[in-house]
């Protein structure tokens, strides 16, 4: 009872994208080939690296069901996906280290015309990510090699929810202000974001790097924020609650753990992970 009376209350809405907007279901879009110099194809590369990594998210999933695994490649170290790192990398015996993720993270550099690329496909609400390849291995603190090279691009599309625009319509009637906080890209964010409807879609930031007087300045400014930490998505939530907002936020993940606790009212969803299901305020079945 406590919960609903304080859900009642709730003037602003802070939503992940997966799993929240959309229904958690990815899939590969395309693979875009861009200067693979290896012995070994994208699949055997992709299938090598899936096989060693473990990796049980959504993302890995999708490229599992695109790429498979193989055991064309031994692997001899790993770096598995983390919220903070937002890649995953392995060094192959054979094969010196190859890594996928989000591409700034990645990358140390982006030339001009692969950002170009990265924006036109994150426009239309696909999410990117790189491969790219190094003959060095993962250095001893864990860390990638210097110099990664692009070999591919990969667009994943994501499945938004069949009542996601009517939920959302019936937040903005109620004169609930939608905040979209997420890990990806903020302009792939923005876009999905538009599609169902949240109104100022279109004023979006990317958090990457930001300290917490940054995140702090601009929490009241903007609608989408993308490229954001856990640690950074309860901070977000705290600097709306110093404004005097009363704050909801739903989500699925233990990355969305850190923001649900220092909400007013914690939403999350029966089919995300079971620790953000305990710390809940409210579960939708």
């Amino acid at each position: 009872l406590y919960s609903l009376e304080m859900l009642a209350r709730v003037d602003v809405l802070c939503l992940d994208k997966t799993g929240t907007i959309t229904d958690g279901r990815m899939k590969v879009n395309d693979c875009i080939l861009m200067n693979n110099t290896t012995n070994y194809t994208i699949s055997e590369i992709m299938g090598s690296m899936l096989s060693a990594l473990h990796d049980s998210n959504q993302t890995s999933v999708a490229l599992y069901n695109h790429f498979g695994h193989s055991n064309a490649l031994k692997a001899i170290k790993t770096i598995p996906f983390s919220s903070d790192k937002k890649l995953s990398a392995v060094t192959f015996a054979e094969g010196g280290t190859f890594s996928y993720g989000a591409p700034e993270f990645v990358l140390k550099e982006i030339p001009e015309k692969l950002k170009n690329l990265i924006r036109q496909y994150a426009s239309m609400g696909l999410r990117v990510l790189i491969l790219a390849h190094s003959k060095s291995s993962i250095t001893a603190s864990g860390t990638l090699p210097a110099q990664m090279k692009p070999i591919a691009i990969i667009t994943i599309a994501d499945n938004i929810r069949e009542n996601a625009a009517k939920t959302i319509a019936w937040f903005k009637e109620n004169d609930v202000a939608l905040k979209v906080i997420s890990g990806d890209n903020p302009l792939t964010v923005s876009e999905i974001a538009r599609r169902v409807g949240v109104p100022n879609a279109d004023k979006y930031i990317s958090l990457e790097g930001m300290s917490e007087r940054d995140v702090i300045a601009v929490a009241d400014s903007y609608t989408v924020f993308g490229r954001v930490t856990p640690e950074q998505k309860a901070i977000l939530i705290k600097s709306m609650k110093l404004a005097g907002h009363s704050v909801a936020m739903t989500g699925d993940g233990v990355n969305d753990i850190l923001a649900m606790k220092e909400a007013d009212c914690a939403v999350s969803l029966a089919s995300g992970s079971e620790a953000t299901r305990n710390i809940s305020h409210l579960v939708l079945m």
